[in-house]
């Protein structure tokens, strides 16, 4: 079901579901139409052709009529004999009516009698016109001449085959291939040839490679949607309308695939529709289209159901085998549902009373990926990581998931719920629950009345009908007023709402979809197995409420909140990842690789991937899902408190809308505002209070999700984005939240702090601070222990107190780690304490530390923390540093802004800055970074901003070029790659250490007019692969993407060797988190797999796989442009950046590599 589909429909409030390219460009519009006109005329030749070898088929089998029966050469003539076997009474359709032949079926016989003689007269000028020109071709190609009768003079004359023939010869690969430049090449592993196989195969299935371009991708998508909700529905008609109306025009039969035809054959076999299941075979057979098994077990299904006799299905068979497929494969190509099974064998035992299906093997799967290999050895194995809870209680916490995911909407108590209700507020209530009442009644008929009016469209185009009744009326009203309920007072773009709506229903439907098949059962096994293993007893537009309605929400003040199920952390583990379709949620469907919308290309390299590339990764997703957290009540009670208390901004607990600025209609002299002045002013206040709404919603939203959860264990189920980077599915509440959220959390399962511990927390205590950061990790330690008194009192009396917690960088998570030193200072024994309390281990600059690493170089990794000192390295200072030294020099040289900037050049002016460079910030990027800086300063002359800031970018750029060449060697030849790539007009694409596919979405914006009745939305769409790749985006964020792809493949490495270890381990991308007792093993396996992971040949590797997958065929054109573009490719390509004589060991000796 497309979700698309429904988020566009939403939008214009029509029955259709096309949407209107508006284009700007006269000149554009010309050059189409030309082109439209050329392929037009090809296309009408083609057909013409195609047209002359249908009739030649016709008179021959008129004439070998009973030899073409002996020998069984036509596939519609076993549906013929079974139709004449086993007569059926002609198909109704859903309102009783009878079905008859459709005009088309009667207009082409009344066709073929009528230009019989024409066509035959056209066949010879064809022949004479095309003999010379198709010879000429044929041997500039390196065809070879067949006989006329040959199979392959026949299979080239089919529409199917001149396609071929036409793609092969405007291509040319196969002549051109041998004029690559092989010795240009270098030489390729297996295992890198088979990824560049994969990426290739999966790039021929992406909707820009595909022929007649990707315009068609999103029909097809709403066509097989379509389909679906009909078959689901029962509506086989309706969907056979849809099918037939694209069937039988030529043009819109290329929107047609396999897989629709599939779809609807298997629900015609559902009902035993012998006579419809030969029909669509014939349809296959006019389409060019082969059956596969998929299409051949749908016909011995309805076989099975029809009483049919054997000699149909023996011909049935017959035609199988000459298919190349075998008889044991046919029944394994789907997910059995209901009898399919059982009645596909029945047929085939009417035939062969003894077939049996082989019992599966089982062939155990291995990791493909060198990296992990001897993490996956079998002397190795060891027994899984278990968490601290027995097989009922894992039981019984798997039943509550699946009723709070079955229920799909889960209502929680507010923190608000404690307020004091006043007169006015029970009034509110009370008017709000009769207009509900008033709007569900309306909202239920007027969406029946559109129902009804889009059922009557008949005509088999696409329309909203069967997505509007996969869900009960109820339902649709219930997503519609709880939409209405969420609107902020200030309004929401359409879009937005469209696309929540639109997942609101595709949700349901799927859980609806689920709860209908077997697959609740499948789950219910494989979780309870996977139970075995974990117990520890067991192995644009915009919409915007009216201003009434606003206040009446603010003055009633409901102390209720309703969130989808899948917003809500798990309250069982989650179902492992086992597949790209398949984990996390027990129903809520999830994808493995989250993507932007109308990004279709990562999702088909996962699904072409072998699953032994996806070991390594899918089981870091695994384990970082599998730790069990819990609530820090003590925390919860102190920003609830704060919170309900009008909040506070110094410490990120944002005020509610009431105290929000009102604009001032005088100057601070009393004089009365200009117009523009004050429309400035309001438009400041405006933009203030809709800020304030959206923080305030969202730290409601986490303190309510929870206070729900009480003192419950609770998992957060991970997936990926399209680099590889790992983050939590629940969207609201989780650990990589802000300072506040992870404040609140706390481990599930505790660990005693040993000896180490205590320190451990001291120092995460003062690493949160901000301070020292330049102390070593024993000076961070004894500033703790002179500060102890602070750290009791902030324990002790944190609202009331000397507030030191309230000072800091990080005072939520200080305020935490203070109540939890205290509480192990005054155990009785504080290395028996047993803490829940995550520690944290960060990385110093790890962007720059991995460019280092790449680059083997030492000056790099000496200012990375990559070399062992006796002190942390901080880059930031030491950029700082450098350009305090070139604004010295220009000072002295005169330069007025160099003055002007003495004494305010900081580690914290240039810390994003270089932060971010590694990830590929610009010089404008950089810029509005530092001049927000520079605003912050107190008695930096604000007139000086703009001009100090450009400035200082430039020195930044400078200093971080002198102080990292290497680093900026390998950026620049990633960026350099990526230009030249997307200038071929492809997208970037790479396989990380770990072997999972990667590609960068980056296409040329293309914008869509939605018309609907309310107005007009442009939508922008920048990921549509359709387009041409963006040349700017795809070089300007191919380092950074590589770089994250690295970080993540270090982290999962990590995470998978600690668990080894029976460590508890998360992350939030470079920081690492684990128990106080466990941070020095933590530490050494991280600087373990870092040396493990930069000692592969990465950027060698790199370099092997793009040769191989943009340079390996020859362009087409001996000289001009691309031919130089190409050359200059693979020079750059050839010629890896020359690393240093960093010696990688010494990571495993650097104590503040991480810290």
């Amino acid at each position: 079901m497309s979700l698309m589909k429904l988020q566009g429909a939403l939008l214009r409030g029509t029955g259709s579901l096309r949407l209107v390219v508006r284009s700007h460009s006269s000149a554009r519009v010309k050059e189409e139409a030309r082109r439209r006109w050329v392929y037009e005329k090809a296309e009408l030749f083609e057909v013409l052709e195609a047209r002359v070898k249908q009739l030649q088929a016709n008179n021959a089998c008129e004439v070998v009529a009973p030899e073409a029966l002996k020998s069984g050469s036509s596939q519609t003539t076993v549906w013929k004999e079974a139709a004449s076997i086993r007569k059926e009474p002609a198909p109704k359709h859903e309102d009783g009516t009878t079905s008859r032949p459709s005009r088309w079926m009667e207009k082409l016989s009344k066709e073929q009698s009528m230009k019989h003689t024409r066509l035959l007269r056209l066949e010879a000028q064809l022949l004479a016109a095309g003999k010379g020109k198709t010879q000429k071709e044929g041997r500039a190609a390196g065809w070879e001449e067949s006989p006329p009768n040959s199979p392959q003079k026949r299979r080239a004359s089919s529409p199917a085959n001149f396609q071929c023939k036409t793609k092969a010869k405007k291509g040319t690969q196969p002549n051109l291939n041998s004029r690559a430049p092989k010795e240009g090449l270098p030489e390729v592993s297996e295992g890198l040839r088979e990824r560049v196989q994969i990426s290739e195969d999966a790039a021929e299935k992406l909707p820009q490679e595909a022929e007649e371009g990707s315009r068609h991708g999103n029909v097809q998508l709403s066509i097989l949607a379509y389909l679906d909700c009909c078959l689901f529905l029962g509506q086989t008609e309706r969907a056979h309308k849809c099918l037939r109306f694209y069937h039988r025009s030529h043009t819109r039969r290329k929107l047609l695939d396999i897989q629709m035809y599939n779809r609807l054959l298997h629900g015609y076999a559902k009902k035993g529709a012998l006579n419809q299941v030969g029909q669509l075979f014939q349809y296959l057979e006019e389409a060019g289209l082969q059956p596969n098994r998929e299409s051949y077990a749908a016909a011995l299904e309805c076989m099975g159901r029809a009483d049919v006799s054997p000699q149909v299905i023996s011909r049935c068979l017959q035609h199988l085998k000459e298919g190349g497929i075998q008889l044991e494969d046919l029944c394994s190509t789907s997910q059995p549902e209901g009898d399919k099974v059982q009645m596909a064998l029945k047929a085939i035992r009417m035939v062969k009373p003894d077939f049996q299906l082989p019992p599966r093997a089982h062939q155990e799967e291995r990791c493909t990926v060198p990296l992990s290999q001897d993490f996956y050895r079998k002397e190795k194995r060891v027994s899984y990581p278990k968490l601290e809870y027995t097989a009922e209680d894992l039981r019984k916490r798997f039943r509550e998931q699946l009723q709070m995911e079955a229920s799909h909407t889960v209502t929680i108590e507010s923190v608000e719920v404690d307020k004091p209700l006043t007169k006015q507020a029970i009034k509110a209530r009370q008017l709000l629950a009769v207009l509900r009442s008033r709007w569900q009644t309306a909202l239920l008929d007027s969406f029946q009345a559109s129902r009804f009016r889009l059922r009557l469209a008949a005509s088999g185009r696409l329309n909203l009908y069967p997505f509007l009744c996969v869900l009960k009326d109820k339902e649709y009203v219930d997503i519609l007023m709880q939409s209405v309920s969420s609107l902020p007072p200030q309004g929401e773009s359409l879009l937005i709402l469209a696309r929540g709506l639109g997942t609101n229903v595709y949700n349901k439907y799927v859980i609806q979809k689920k709860s209908q098949s077997r697959v609740m059962e499948k789950i219910q096994k494989i979780y309870e197995s996977y139970v075995q293993l974990l117990a520890k007893d067991t192995p644009i537009g915009f919409i915007r409420p009216h201003p009434i309605l606003s206040r009446l929400f603010s003055v009633a003040a409901e102390t209720t909140l309703t969130f989808d199920s899948f917003v809500i952390p798990m309250l069982c583990p989650p179902v492992p990842w086992v597949s790209p379709a398949f984990g996390a949620y027990l129903l809520s469907p999830t994808k493995l690789m989250r993507c932007v919308d109308g990004a279709v290309q990562h999702q088909l390299l996962l699904e072409r991937c072998p699953r032994g590339n996806l070991f390594t990764v899918m089981d870091a997703l695994n384990q970082l899902g599998n730790c069990p957290w819990k609530i820090n009540q003590a925390i919860l009670e102190v920003v609830i408190s704060i919170f309900n208390d009008k909040g506070n901004e110094k410490l990120a607990i944002p005020p509610p809308p009431s105290e929000a600025p009102q604009p001032s209609k005088f100057t601070p002299s009393g004089a009365p505002l200009t117009k523009s002045a004050l429309k400035r002013e309001m438009a400041q206040c405006r933009k203030k209070a809709m800020e304030m709404f959206s923080l305030r919603t969202d730290t409601l939203y986490k303190l309510s999700i929870a206070k729900h959860l009480g003192e419950r264990a609770f998992w957060f189920p991970h997936n990926m984005d399209f680099r590889g980077r790992t983050y939590p599915c629940p969207p609201h509440f989780n650990h990589l939240g802000s300072d506040l959220t992870r404040a609140i959390l706390l481990f599930a399962e505790g660990k005693p702090l040993g000896p180490r511990g205590l320190d451990w927390l001291k120092i995460h205590l003062v690493n949160l601070t901000g301070l020292k950061k330049k102390d070593s990790l024993t000076g961070r330690l004894a500033y703790a222990n002179g500060i102890m008194g602070d750290i009791l009192d902030s324990a002790d009396y944190p609202l009331t107190g000397r507030k030191w917690w309230m000072t800091v960088d990080e005072p939520w998570q200080a305020l935490a780690c203070c109540m939890e030193i205290a509480k192990a200072t005054r155990a009785p024994d504080p290395a028996a304490y047993v803490s829940q309390f995550p520690v944290h281990q960060d990385g110093s600059c790890n962007g720059l530390q991995h460019y280092a690493a790449l680059g083997r170089d030492v000056i790099g990794a000496t200012s990375v923390n990559l070399m062992p000192c006796d002190t942390p390295q901080d880059v930031y200072s030491a950029v700082a540093q450098q350009v305090e030294v070139f604004r010295k020099r220009d000072a002295e040289q005169g330069e007025k802004i160099a003055q002007v900037l003495e004494g305010f050049i900081g580690r914290k002016v240039v810390k994003q800055t270089v932060m971010t460079v590694v990830y590929g910030v610009t010089r404008y990027g950089g810029r509005l970074q530092i001049e927000k800086r520079l605003k912050d300063i107190e008695g930096f002359p604000q007139e000086f901003v703009w001009e100090a800031s450009h400035y200082l970018v430039q020195l930044v750029f400078s200093s971080l070029k002198e102080m990292f060449s290497g680093t900026r060697e390998i950026q620049s030849w990633l960026t350099e790659t990526a230009r030249f790539i997307a200038k071929t007009g492809r997208t970037v694409e790479w396989v990380t250490p770990l072997g999972l596919p990667i590609i960068q979405p980056y296409h040329r914006s293309k914008r869509k007019m939605v018309n609907s009745s309310m107005q007009s939305v442009n939508l922008k769409s920048c990921h549509d692969s359709s387009q041409k790749p963006d040349t700017v985006k795809q070089k300007n964020a191919f380092p950074p993407n590589f770089i994250h792809s690295l970080d993540s493949a270090h982290m999962m490495l990590t995470a998978l060797h600690c668990h080894r270890q029976g460590l508890t381990f998360v992350s939030v991308h470079d920081c690492y988190w684990t128990h106080a007792l466990t941070v020095d093993i933590m530490n050494q396996v991280c600087r373990e797999q870092f040396v493990e992971l930069h000692s592969q040949p990465i950027l060698q590797n790199l370099s092997t796989f793009l040769l191989q997958k943009y340079c390996a065929h020859w362009p087409t054109q001996p000289r001009g442009k691309k031919t130089l573009e190409y050359y200059q490719l693979v020079q750059l390509l050839s010629k890896v950046p020359k690393t240093g004589n960093f010696d990688l060991q010494k990571v495993k000796e650097s104590t503040y590599f991480f810290s």
